[in-house]
Parts: structure tokens; C-alpha cells; sequence
């Protein structure tokens, strides 16, 4: 099996495990412990708070160690980290603590796997890296879309038969990192001279530096606020507090964003190379937030759920374009590290983001503030557009290799 095949399963396994995970996580905190909205911001933010604080030395420990080594082995935390949820539920134990252990734990498995897995696609694209990072989005949000499905009947199986679910597949995800550990895809790395911490320092003075990746950087973590925080804390709350809505309702909305997401994927699959990727970004991301403002507005699931999917297309447009962005520009011996400043803009703002939506929805109801923060990333794009280099970036596509192909 090639490695570029293997490295697919091991995002597509990945992800189908975490769309299960957004799905039950946000299920049993908001619905089945019924917590404030408060606090489920705070649960979520549990989440998203250790990529904050470890993605860039993790990051920099993945350059150093190898990528492929450090996300087998916490690839493998992640997978044993949902036996911690089967045992509390099946014992009785399930409690708002309880919850927030997991999502710490988990969050920390995160920090170490993103940067990793990202450092490695290009060991494995070869001179193809927009289409590897087309096929392995396709494969992300594929996998959420099947881990969507499956967390909807947490309410008729139980949460303890979805998490076991979640362990499996992140454990097929272990299995295809050894394979690729044993093709060799990695060449040994020598070492560095510097400390971890220099490291981190230099991998972002190579962002700082460049215009470019600046500048993706920053509307990253305006993402991570507006987009994020009303994904993973708005959404939910809107299913509850205005549509009534449960597990399987939760996992129809998200399962409609990520079919969003795929379709243009497939679409942009089959147009070819995207020449100037900084303006799609910016395009995109300026009609999500259009789409995100009127989805705040409608009072019919169903019209909820059409604007969800919407919002998927212009999204399936505009992380592609902006992880190319970054793939291509980054030198290859500080990948891992640029790509973990990559995330950290994301996850690192996510804390944020759902903070921020969590108390606004507290203060003003959570549509009123999907519909805010679908205002403030419209004014972002606007600013990014209009200040940076990012809407002239253009690429010449090479020529595809034999096996890319």
C-alpha cells in the first residue's frame, strides 16, 4: 500500500473518531447533564485548551523526533484516552469533572497528533501538495460525516458503545502509522543543535517574516473565534435552546456542514490546481460569514440546516486553500513547526472563540451571537484583503510525478 494511501486512512480514521467525539461530548454535556451555557463553554474550551498550550513545542519536538514516531505514539493515548468515559458511564461516575478530564486528556493527545500528521503529508505528497491536501480534506471531513452518523444514535446504543467505536478507529489509524514508520517514509533526523524553545523562536520568526503565511496565520485565529467558537458552543445551543433537539439532531446539522465541505472538495478535486489559493481564502471565507449572519436568523431547523451546509461549501474552499498556503511555503526542515504555529492559530484561539460565544449566548442568546460573529469575520476578510499580499499570491502548479499521480 503507498504511503500517501496510508496517510489517508490515518487522517480518515482520525477524524471519523473525532466527528463521533463532537457529537456524543457535546450530547452529554448540554443535553443529558443539561449544563449552563456557561459551562459548556468551558467544557469545550477544555478541549481546545492544551493545543494552546502545547502545539508549538510539540511542534518543534516533532522536527527533532520524527513525525511519524511522535504521531504513532500519541495517536495510541488518544485511542485508549475513551475507555476513561466508558468506565465513569458504565459505573455511575458520569459528572461535569469527569467530562472535563476527558477533554483535557484529549485535548492534550491533539497537541502532539496535529503537528505531527501535518509535518508528514508532505514525506508523502511528494510534488503534489495541493492535492494531497485536497485528498486528505476530503478524507477529514468524509470522516466526520460517517462519525456524525454513527454519534446520532448515541441516544438508542448509549454513549459507552459510541466511544468504544471512537477507540477502534483511532487504533486503525496506530496500525497504518507503523506501516508507514516501517516504509521508511521519514528519513532519520540528525538532531538540532538548539533547544526546543530556540526551535519554536525560529519557527516563528520564519511566519513572522513572510507576508504570506502572516497573514494566514491571523485569519486563522479570526476562524478559530468567530467560526469555532459558534460550531462547537452556538450550534448546540441553538439545537437545544430553540429547536428542542437532540443527539441525532446534533449529528444531522454537523453531518450537513461536513457534506458541505466534502462536495466542494470533490468539485475542486476534479477543476484542478487552484493558481491563486489567497483568493479563494479570502472569497470563501468572506461568504461564510454571510451565510453564518443569516443562519442566526432562521426560526425552521431546516432552514438552519440548509445554511449549515452552505456555510460547509464556502469552508470546504477555504481551509484547503489555507493549509496549501502553508505546505507550500514552509521550509522543510522547521514543517512540523510552522505547521504546529498553523494550528496553534486555530486551536490556540479556539479557547477564545468558545468562551466568547459561550457568554455571549449567556448574555443575548446564542443566534444573536452566531449573527455577531458572522459580522466580525466579514469585517476581518475585508481588513485581510485589503492589507496584505494574500489576494496577488499565485502558484505555478509542477508538473504531477508518476506516483503522485
Amino acid at each position: 500500500m503507498a504511503p500517501r494511501t496510508l496517510y489517508l486512512i490515518v487522517t480518515g480514521s482520525w477524524f471519523l473518531a473525532f466527528g463521533m467525539q463532537s457529537v456524543t461530548f457535546a450530547w452529554l454535556v448540554t443535553i443529558v447533564l443539561r449544563e449552563p451555557a456557561e459551562l459548556v463553554g468551558w467544557a469545550q474550551t477544555a478541549l481546545l485548551l492544551p493545543g494552546m498550550l502545547l502545539i508549538l513545542v510539540a511542534g518543534a519536538l516533532a522536527d527533532r523526533l520524527g513525525p511519524d514516531r511522535q504521531a504513532l505514539w500519541a495517536q495510541t493515548f488518544a485511542g485508549l484516552t475513551p475507555w476513561l468515559l466508558i468506565v465513569a458511564i458504565q459505573a455511575g461516575w458520569l459528572s461535569y469533572p469527569v467530562m472535563v478530564l476527558y477533554a483535557v486528556l484529549m485535548g492534550c493527545a491533539q497537541a502532539f497528533v496535529t503537528p505531527a500528521r501535518d509535518g508528514l503529508l508532505n514525506h508523502v505528497a511528494g510534488d503534489q501538495v495541493q492535492r494531497t491536501v485536497l485528498l486528505t480534506s476530503f478524507c477529514q471531513f468524509g470522516g466526520q460525516i460517517l462519525g456524525y452518523g454513527l454519534a446520532a444514535f448515541a441516544d438508542t446504543v448509549g454513549a459507552s458503545a459510541v466511544m468504544l467505536m471512537q477507540s477502534l478507529f483511532l487504533f486503525i489509524g496506530v496500525a497504518a502509522y507503523i506501516y508507514i514508520r516501517k516504509m521508511g517514509v521519514v528519513a532519520p533526523h540528525p538532531g538540532s543543535e538548539h533547544s526546543v524553545m530556540k526551535d519554536v523562536v525560529q519557527g516563528a520568526k520564519t511566519i513572522a517574516t513572510s507576508n504570506i503565511m502572516r497573514m494566514v496565520v491571523v485569519q486563522n485565529v479570526a476562524m478559530a473565534l468567530f467560526f469555532m467558537g459558534s460550531f462547537i458552543v452556538g450550534f448546540p445551543l441553538v439545537v437545544r435552546e430553540v429547536f428542542d433537539g437532540s443527539s441525532s439532531d446534533l449529528g444531522l446539522l454537523n453531518a450537513f456542514n461536513s457534506a458541505g465541505l466534502v462536495l466542494t472538495i470533490v468539485v475542486m478535486l476534479r477543476v484542478g490546481y487552484v493558481q491563486r489559493p489567497g483568493r479563494a481564502l479570502i472569497t470563501f471565507q468572506a461568504l461564510g460569514a454571510v451565510v453564518l449572519f443569516l443562519a442566526g436568523s432562521v426560526d425552521e431547523f431546516w432552514a438552519f440546516c440548509a445554511l449549515v451546509f452552505a456555510w460547509g461549501l464556502c469552508g470546504g474552499v477555504a481551509m484547503p486553500m489555507s493549509r496549501t498556503l502553508m505546505q507550500e511555503l514552509a521550509p522543510p526542515e522547521q514543517r512540523s513547526r510552522v505547521m504546529s504555529f498553523y494550528a496553534f492559530s486555530f486551536m490556540g484561539a479556539g479557547p477564545l472563540g468558545t468562551l466568547f460565544c459561550g457568554y455571549l449566548s449567556e448574555l443575548l442568546g446564542p443566534q444573536q451571537a452566531i449573527q455577531i460573529s458572522g459580522a466580525c469575520m466579514l469585517v476581518v476578510s475585508f481588513a485581510i484583503a485589503l492589507m496584505s499580499k494574500l489576494w496577488q499570491t499565485e502558484f505555478i502548479p509542477s508538473a504531477p510525478s508518476e506516483e503522485a499521480a
